[in-house]
Protein backbone atom coordinates (compact mmCIF):
# COMPACT_ATOMS: atom_id res chain seq x y z
CA UNK A 1 0.00 0.00 0.00
CA UNK A 2 3.17 1.92 1.13
CA UNK A 3 4.37 1.22 -2.08
CA UNK A 4 1.31 2.83 -4.34
CA UNK A 5 1.12 6.35 -2.60
CA UNK A 6 4.71 6.84 -3.24
CA UNK A 7 3.53 5.85 -6.98
CA UNK A 8 1.09 7.60 -7.18
CA UNK A 9 2.56 10.94 -5.80
CA UNK A 10 5.51 10.50 -8.65
CA UNK A 11 2.62 10.68 -10.85
CA UNK A 12 0.33 13.39 -9.72
CA UNK A 13 2.39 16.16 -8.38
CA UNK A 14 4.21 18.31 -10.02
CA UNK A 15 8.19 18.02 -9.68
CA UNK A 16 10.12 20.48 -7.55
CA UNK A 17 11.49 23.50 -8.78
CA UNK A 18 15.16 22.88 -8.21
CA UNK A 19 14.61 19.23 -10.24
CA UNK A 20 13.10 21.01 -13.28
CA UNK A 21 15.20 21.54 -16.57
CA UNK A 22 16.25 25.09 -17.29
CA UNK A 23 13.35 27.01 -18.44
CA UNK A 24 13.72 29.98 -21.36
CA UNK A 25 11.96 33.19 -21.30
CA UNK A 26 11.46 35.59 -18.13
CA UNK A 27 7.69 35.17 -17.53
CA UNK A 28 7.57 34.73 -13.31
CA UNK A 29 11.13 34.58 -12.96
CA UNK A 30 11.69 34.16 -8.56
CA UNK A 31 14.10 37.28 -8.21
CA UNK A 32 15.75 37.53 -4.25
CA UNK A 33 17.12 41.00 -2.98
CA UNK A 34 18.73 41.42 0.00
CA UNK A 35 18.93 44.81 1.73
CA UNK A 36 22.50 46.33 1.71
CA UNK A 37 23.24 50.28 1.89
CA UNK A 38 22.84 51.60 -1.60
CA UNK A 39 21.65 48.56 -3.32
CA UNK A 40 19.26 47.77 -2.11
CA UNK A 41 17.14 49.71 1.22
CA UNK A 42 13.69 51.21 2.65
CA UNK A 43 12.52 54.40 2.12
CA UNK A 44 11.08 56.45 4.76
CA UNK A 45 7.18 55.27 3.78
CA UNK A 46 8.58 51.86 4.24
CA UNK A 47 9.36 50.55 0.45
CA UNK A 48 11.88 49.28 -1.29
CA UNK A 49 14.58 51.28 -3.54
CA UNK A 50 18.40 51.15 -4.33
CA UNK A 51 20.58 50.72 -7.49
CA UNK A 52 19.82 46.80 -7.79
CA UNK A 53 16.14 47.44 -7.63
CA UNK A 54 15.91 50.04 -10.48
CA UNK A 55 18.83 47.65 -12.24
CA UNK A 56 16.00 44.43 -12.36
CA UNK A 57 13.03 47.33 -12.87
CA UNK A 58 14.70 48.52 -15.72
CA UNK A 59 15.51 45.15 -17.23
CA UNK A 60 12.09 43.35 -16.63
CA UNK A 61 10.41 46.80 -18.74
CA UNK A 62 12.56 46.52 -21.60
CA UNK A 63 12.47 42.30 -21.93
CA UNK A 64 9.00 42.67 -20.76
CA UNK A 65 9.46 40.19 -17.63
CA UNK A 66 6.75 39.93 -15.09
CA UNK A 67 9.24 38.94 -11.84
CA UNK A 68 8.28 37.54 -8.79
CA UNK A 69 10.45 39.50 -5.65
CA UNK A 70 10.93 38.22 -2.09
CA UNK A 71 14.08 39.70 0.19
CA UNK A 72 15.96 37.30 1.89
CA UNK A 73 19.71 36.85 3.64
CA UNK A 74 22.47 36.26 1.20
CA UNK A 75 23.26 33.26 2.75
CA UNK A 76 19.84 31.27 1.89
CA UNK A 77 19.22 33.17 -1.56
CA UNK A 78 22.90 31.34 -2.54
CA UNK A 79 21.14 28.36 -1.04
CA UNK A 80 17.96 28.82 -2.90
CA UNK A 81 20.16 29.69 -6.45
CA UNK A 82 21.78 26.54 -6.03
CA UNK A 83 18.84 24.27 -5.78
CA UNK A 84 16.51 26.03 -8.20
CA UNK A 85 14.38 27.92 -5.98
CA UNK A 86 15.24 31.81 -7.14
CA UNK A 87 15.96 32.09 -10.47
CA UNK A 88 17.86 35.64 -10.09
CA UNK A 89 19.77 37.85 -7.34
CA UNK A 90 21.60 40.95 -7.63
CA UNK A 91 25.34 42.73 -7.08
CA UNK A 92 26.76 38.84 -6.80
CA UNK A 93 30.97 38.70 -7.29
CA UNK A 94 31.72 35.69 -9.62
CA UNK A 95 33.83 33.28 -8.53
CA UNK A 96 34.67 29.83 -9.05
CA UNK A 97 32.87 27.99 -6.79
CA UNK A 98 29.68 30.18 -7.83
CA UNK A 99 29.88 29.58 -11.52
CA UNK A 100 28.89 26.37 -10.72
CA UNK A 101 25.59 27.37 -9.27
CA UNK A 102 24.71 30.72 -11.77
CA UNK A 103 25.88 32.40 -14.59
CA UNK A 104 26.77 35.99 -14.42
CA UNK A 105 25.62 39.19 -16.00
CA UNK A 106 27.98 41.75 -14.96
CA UNK A 107 26.29 45.62 -14.74
CA UNK A 108 28.68 47.23 -12.08
CA UNK A 109 32.57 47.51 -10.49
CA UNK A 110 32.92 48.04 -6.50
CA UNK A 111 35.36 48.11 -3.97
CA UNK A 112 35.93 47.35 -0.76
CA UNK A 113 37.13 49.71 2.32
CA UNK A 114 37.69 49.50 6.07
CA UNK A 115 35.91 51.73 8.16
CA UNK A 116 37.85 52.50 11.60
CA UNK A 117 36.65 54.53 14.39
CA UNK A 118 38.50 58.07 13.82
CA UNK A 119 40.97 57.44 17.22
CA UNK A 120 42.81 54.17 15.40
CA UNK A 121 43.48 56.05 11.61
CA UNK A 122 46.77 57.30 13.39
CA UNK A 123 48.24 54.17 14.88
CA UNK A 124 46.78 51.45 11.90
CA UNK A 125 47.93 52.55 8.73
CA UNK A 126 47.34 48.93 6.80
CA UNK A 127 46.33 45.23 7.30
CA UNK A 128 49.93 44.09 9.33
CA UNK A 129 49.36 46.91 11.06
CA UNK A 130 45.55 45.54 12.74
CA UNK A 131 46.80 42.25 12.48
CA UNK A 132 50.13 42.66 14.57
CA UNK A 133 47.85 43.88 17.45
CA UNK A 134 45.34 41.80 18.83
CA UNK A 135 43.38 43.87 20.75
CA UNK A 136 41.28 45.10 17.27
CA UNK A 137 38.51 43.03 15.93
CA UNK A 138 36.53 43.56 13.04
CA UNK A 139 33.11 42.85 11.61
CA UNK A 140 31.82 41.46 8.54
CA UNK A 141 28.78 40.43 6.79
CA UNK A 142 27.96 37.05 6.49
CA UNK A 143 29.02 34.98 2.98
CA UNK A 144 30.44 37.98 1.45
CA UNK A 145 33.67 38.62 -0.68
CA UNK A 146 36.19 40.75 0.08
CA UNK A 147 38.73 40.32 -2.53
CA UNK A 148 42.10 38.44 -2.60
CA UNK A 149 44.29 40.71 -0.36
CA UNK A 150 41.40 41.32 2.05
CA UNK A 151 39.72 37.74 2.15
CA UNK A 152 43.90 36.33 2.99
CA UNK A 153 44.13 38.81 6.08
CA UNK A 154 40.80 38.45 7.18
CA UNK A 155 41.45 34.05 7.46
CA UNK A 156 44.36 35.33 9.44
CA UNK A 157 42.18 37.52 11.96
CA UNK A 158 39.55 34.69 11.83
CA UNK A 159 42.17 32.18 13.48
CA UNK A 160 42.30 34.37 16.01
CA UNK A 161 38.74 34.73 16.66
CA UNK A 162 39.09 38.22 15.41
CA UNK A 163 35.72 38.60 12.83
CA UNK A 164 32.34 38.77 13.53
CA UNK A 165 29.80 37.47 11.18
CA UNK A 166 26.81 39.76 10.86
CA UNK A 167 23.47 38.47 8.88
CA UNK A 168 23.56 41.95 7.18
CA UNK A 169 25.14 45.74 7.00
CA UNK A 170 23.00 47.18 9.61
CA UNK A 171 23.83 44.66 12.65
CA UNK A 172 27.36 45.28 11.50
CA UNK A 173 27.10 48.86 11.72
CA UNK A 174 25.58 48.33 15.45
CA UNK A 175 28.44 46.53 16.18
CA UNK A 176 30.52 49.29 15.05
CA UNK A 177 28.24 51.96 16.39
CA UNK A 178 28.49 50.33 19.96
CA UNK A 179 32.62 50.10 20.07
CA UNK A 180 32.07 46.21 19.59
CA UNK A 181 34.55 46.48 17.08
CA UNK A 182 36.78 48.52 15.80
CA UNK A 183 36.62 48.37 12.01
CA UNK A 184 33.93 46.66 9.47
CA UNK A 185 34.23 46.29 5.56
CA UNK A 186 32.00 48.12 3.24
CA UNK A 187 31.78 49.75 -0.24
CA UNK A 188 31.08 53.13 -1.21
CA UNK A 189 27.58 52.31 -1.95
CA UNK A 190 27.03 50.14 1.55
CA UNK A 191 28.47 52.99 4.06
CA UNK A 192 26.75 56.30 2.59
CA UNK A 193 23.42 55.21 3.77
CA UNK A 194 24.07 53.28 6.48
CA UNK A 195 26.44 55.91 7.96
CA UNK A 196 23.61 58.48 7.79
CA UNK A 197 21.27 56.14 9.06
CA UNK A 198 23.29 55.47 12.41
CA UNK A 199 24.73 58.73 12.80
CA UNK A 200 28.30 58.20 12.65
CA UNK A 201 29.29 61.20 10.91
CA UNK A 202 32.35 62.66 11.64
CA UNK A 203 33.27 59.41 13.80
CA UNK A 204 35.23 56.87 11.17
CA UNK A 205 37.96 56.79 8.74
CA UNK A 206 37.98 55.65 5.30
CA UNK A 207 41.14 53.14 4.52
CA UNK A 208 42.06 52.27 1.11
CA UNK A 209 44.04 49.03 2.52
CA UNK A 210 43.61 47.03 -1.16
CA UNK A 211 43.77 50.00 -3.67
CA UNK A 212 44.04 47.42 -6.77
CA UNK A 213 41.41 45.36 -6.03
CA UNK A 214 38.20 46.19 -7.59
CA UNK A 215 35.23 43.92 -8.13
CA UNK A 216 33.13 43.35 -10.63
CA UNK A 217 29.53 42.29 -9.33
CA UNK A 218 26.01 42.13 -11.05
CA UNK A 219 23.24 39.69 -11.65
CA UNK A 220 23.28 35.85 -11.03
CA UNK A 221 21.12 33.76 -13.12
CA UNK A 222 20.47 29.83 -12.01
CA UNK A 223 21.87 27.19 -13.56
CA UNK A 224 19.30 24.93 -12.33
CA UNK A 225 16.27 26.71 -13.32
CA UNK A 226 16.96 29.26 -16.43
CA UNK A 227 18.78 28.85 -19.93
CA UNK A 228 21.56 30.32 -21.20
CA UNK A 229 19.25 32.10 -24.04
CA UNK A 230 17.39 33.89 -21.34
CA UNK A 231 20.87 34.72 -20.16
CA UNK A 232 21.88 36.09 -22.88
CA UNK A 233 18.72 38.31 -22.92
CA UNK A 234 19.98 39.82 -19.82
CA UNK A 235 23.70 40.31 -21.24
CA UNK A 236 22.44 42.33 -24.26
CA UNK A 237 19.85 44.07 -22.13
CA UNK A 238 22.42 45.00 -19.60
CA UNK A 239 25.00 45.93 -22.61
CA UNK A 240 22.13 48.62 -24.11
CA UNK A 241 21.79 50.11 -20.64
CA UNK A 242 25.31 50.41 -20.15
CA UNK A 243 25.56 52.27 -23.51
CA UNK A 244 22.87 54.33 -23.58
CA UNK A 245 23.75 55.99 -20.31
CA UNK A 246 21.00 54.25 -17.98
CA UNK A 247 22.95 52.41 -15.40
CA UNK A 248 24.95 55.43 -14.97
CA UNK A 249 22.24 57.40 -14.46
CA UNK A 250 20.76 54.45 -11.53
CA UNK A 251 24.29 54.67 -10.24
CA UNK A 252 23.54 58.61 -9.80
CA UNK A 253 20.41 58.36 -7.79
CA UNK A 254 21.88 56.59 -5.11
CA UNK A 255 25.30 57.47 -4.86
CA UNK A 256 27.23 60.75 -5.92
CA UNK A 257 28.09 61.46 -9.35
CA UNK A 258 31.83 60.01 -9.36
CA UNK A 259 31.36 56.76 -7.47
CA UNK A 260 28.75 56.42 -10.26
CA UNK A 261 31.14 57.18 -12.85
CA UNK A 262 33.52 54.32 -10.98
CA UNK A 263 30.64 51.63 -10.91
CA UNK A 264 29.81 51.87 -14.82
CA UNK A 265 33.56 51.42 -16.27
CA UNK A 266 33.28 47.71 -15.64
Amino acid sequence: MLGRLILCCALLCPAAPGMAAPRGGCDHLRVAFYEDGALFYRTATGGWTGIDKDVVDELARRLDCKLDVSVDSRVRIWAGLANGNIDISVSAIPLPEREKIGRFVPYMIDRNFVLLHRGLSARLNGMDSFLADPQYKIAVVKSYKHGRAYEAWLAKLREQGRVYETPDHLSMMRLFKLGRVDAVMVTPTSWYPLVKQEQLAGTYSVMDWAPRENMVSGLVLSRRSVDEATVERFRQAVKAMREDGTLRRIFERHTDADTAAQMVNF
